[in-house]
């Protein structure tokens, strides 16, 4: 069964043309033969010559297509787009993380964040929804409201605009600074899983981006009705915000567990299509001072995960205005590590990464929703 919501707060914006960016490959043959741009006959090899310019090569402008007749280009160019949404703004971290605020209609803004020397060369952290509906209480992005879910094309932009700016297209098969992706910026990934879905099978086609479904991460909070079919249709990597290993404490930090308590969300992640040593699943576990970092936590959560192949993300606490949480002492992260660690579990303590642009993890939330970072800039500098 599918999961409804409500997205009457999405801003109403005139119409645009659709862009050719968001549709899988079968999508891209029957769209262009509707609109009669192509014949029948010749559609599936046009659309081939078209998906390797927009995915490998990376191009806007349907001219630069030269294998493709001029009168046809013209055609599917009056019809359809393949602009890039705009960049609001561009921040640079002083350890070298990105993060781009990305407009994608008026009024429609996420973040997206690129960690270099995260997995084989560099993980791009890229949004599903404009806010969230999760409310978790120790997240930033969770306080904006939800505007609306991501398109396809709006997830896929976001990839393509990381890799404009890292300057890599065409698609290198060697030394390239973006290897994976995780579905782990604003929203949740299976409140959105169609587009999610459409998303993940055009950024892992081996003819155009070509980033391996191994190298794809999905994080979830626990939408268990979900979880089946996440991987039955996408074969990605799966991660599980988890942050507790009770239902009153997960109760308070991720409201969602209410609906989907632990054991559900267990019984679901046991039941996670391809699941084995070479496919583990992430718990991902935000380290909260006085709140859920205690040696008695470490150890449930040791039992908590018995017989799951798994690898738990330990998170440091990554501030922002207004929250009423601290992160766990360094003392304590190390000896909670120590304890699943010696359970036979890797626990890697996550470095926190761009923490100087809010680009860190539970940092993110778009600029609609908050000053502009330029403009609070300005008045402290006046203020001073």
């Amino acid at each position: 069964m599918g999961v409804t919501l409500d997205l009457t707060r999405a801003p109403k914006s005139a119409p645009v043309k659709p862009n050719l960016s968001g549709l899988t490959r079968k999508g891209l043959v029957e769209t262009l033969i509707a609109a009669d741009v192509v014949r029948a006959d010749k559609a599936k090899m046009r659309a081939n010559q078209l998906w390797r310019w927009i995915h490998h090569y990376g191009v806007t402008d349907f001219d630069a297509m030269t294998d493709v007749a001029k009168e046809t280009r013209a055609a599917i160019a009056e019809r359809f787009s393949l602009a890039r949404p705009e960049v609001v703004e561009r921040q640079v971290s002083r350890d070298g993380t990105r993060k781009w605020l990305i407009r994608m209609a008026p009024g429609i803004e996420v973040e997206t964040v690129y960690i270099p020397d995260v997995g084989r060369a560099g993980a791009l952290c890229v949004s599903s929804q404009v806010g969230c509906t999760l409310n978790c209480t120790f997240c930033h992005t969770g306080t904006q409201a939800l505007v609306r879910n991501l398109t396809a094309a709006e997830i896929v932009a976001q990839v393509q605009i990381a890799r404009d700016d890292l300057e890599e297209w065409p698609s290198p098969k060697e030394d390239r600074r973006l290897s994976n992706i995780v579905f782990m910026g604003m929203g949740e990934p299976l409140y959105n899983l169609d587009n999610v879905a459409d998303a993940i099978d055009i950024i892992a086609d081996n003819e155009g981006i070509a980033i391996s479904r191994r190298r794809i991460t999905v994080s979830t909070s626990g939408v268990v009705p979900e979880l089946e079919a996440l991987g039955a249709r996408t074969q990605a990597m799966l991660a599980i915000s988890l942050h507790a290993t009770n239902d009153p404490l997960r109760n308070e930090l991720v409201p969602l567990n209410k609906k989907y308590p632990i054991a559900e969300l267990m019984a679901g992640i046991r039941a996670y299509p391809g699941l084995s040593n070479a496919r583990r699943v992430t718990f991902e576990y935000v380290m909260l001072k006085g709140v859920n970092d205690s040696p008695a936590e470490a150890r449930a959560l040791v039992n908590l995960l018995k017989g799951i192949p798994a690898k738990i993300n330990l998170i440091p606490f990554n501030p922002w205005p207004g929250s009423n949480y601290q992160c766990s002492d360094w003392g304590a992260i190390e000896a909670f590590a120590a304890i699943l660690n010696r359970a036979g579990y890797a626990s890697p303590i996550r470095t926190p990464r761009g923490r100087d642009i809010l680009a860190a993890c539970g940092q993110l939330k778009s600029e609609s929703e908050k000053m502009r970072a330029s403009e609070r800039r300005k008045l402290e500098a006046a203020a001073e």
